[in-house]
């Protein structure tokens, strides 16, 4: 018994000198930076996310348009010198449209994708740790919404609650909670049979810090790359139903409703300054996110690293 104590303190004295010092985890984490740097493709999509980033965040520097100011004057005009996207069937400028229109499309994205992330990562954490019945029932609850393909249950919520900006963030997360909930129970469930968590356990320590303090920090590389393509993913399902009419509603300026005119066939064949600009948009800055998800697996994942 003896023996067993002496053992249990020095398990804890070094938990505590590498918590103190952070030497380890400081190294890992500068590894996984040097590697996700040397990573062009990351590179890339950092940039492209940046620079689309910033531009919507400081519209007005860029463009002295308001991108719902109707003007019957310059209706459907090619791309020029002063309309550098040209403008749509109302006279609005489309450049002004896709920079503020960014703004709406972004926050849906990332807010949706914290807000799933933000559930799944509580109930998943607590159920690989603890278990039990709460754990089985999420478990069956996330079972049903991943039963169902995603965008027909969102179109599905989005019938019942209405369109609103609120709304559809809310339903994002209330259908994409599942899959991070699944992936944070799992890392967790193989995170509490290390040696550490035993020894803690052994001295008693709250649940509750057990979890959430030193046992999910090690699990935040996979949650992190799974916040960024959930946010990539949210971003296009906006993009889609707006182009159904059925997102955000119409007044306010959004990629999807930028796009939404391309379902006129005259649109799409005579007029593509309207559709293609915020279509390029969307698909490089969804791209650029996906570019930043792999670059985070790998400097994330510790089998990649030398």
């Amino acid at each position: 018994m003896l023996n067993r104590q002496l053992i249990l303190d020095k398990k804890m004295d070094r938990i505590r000198s590498m918590e103190e010092s952070g030497t380890f985890k400081v190294h890992k984490g500068s590894r996984g930076m040097q590697k996700m740097l040397h990573n062009k493709l990351s590179i890339a999509g950092l940039v492209i996310f940046s620079v689309i980033m910033i531009t919507s965040m400081f519209a007005p520097l860029f463009t002295s348009f308001d991108p719902l100011a109707i003007d019957l004057k310059a209706v459907l005009q090619s791309p020029s010198t002063t309309h550098w996207f040209g403008t749509d069937k109302l006279g609005r400028d489309v450049f002004s449209r896709v920079l503020y229109g960014g703004r709406i499309s972004i926050l849906v994205g990332f807010g949706s994708a914290l807000g799933a992330s933000f559930v799944g990562v509580l109930l998943g954490a607590w159920g690989g740790f603890r278990g039990g019945f709460i754990d089985k029932v999420f478990m069956r609850v996330s079972e049903i919404f991943m039963a169902f393909p995603q965008i027909i249950l969102v179109l599905l919520l989005v019938s019942i609650v209405g369109q609103s900006m609120r709304n559809l963030i809310f339903i994002f997360m209330v259908t994409g909670w599942g899959s991070i909930y699944r992936m944070t129970r799992a890392k967790m469930l193989s995170i509490r049979e290390e040696e550490y968590i035993q020894a803690l356990r052994a001295f008693g320590i709250h649940p509750l810090i057990i979890c959430y303090k030193h046992m999910l920090p090690n699990a935040l590389g996979p949650i992190m790359v799974n916040i960024t393509l959930s946010t990539a993913m949210f971003i296009l399902q906006e993009a889609a139903l707006s182009f159904l009419g059925l997102g955000v509603p119409l007044q306010i300026a959004t990629w999807g409703n930028v796009l939404n005119a391309a379902n006129d066939l005259t649109v799409l064949k005579s007029y593509w300054w309207i559709w293609l600009p915020v279509g390029v948009v969307i698909s490089l800055f969804v791209l650029g996110i996906n570019f930043i998800g792999d670059g985070l697996r790998d400097a994330a994942d510790p089998s990649q690293q030398g």
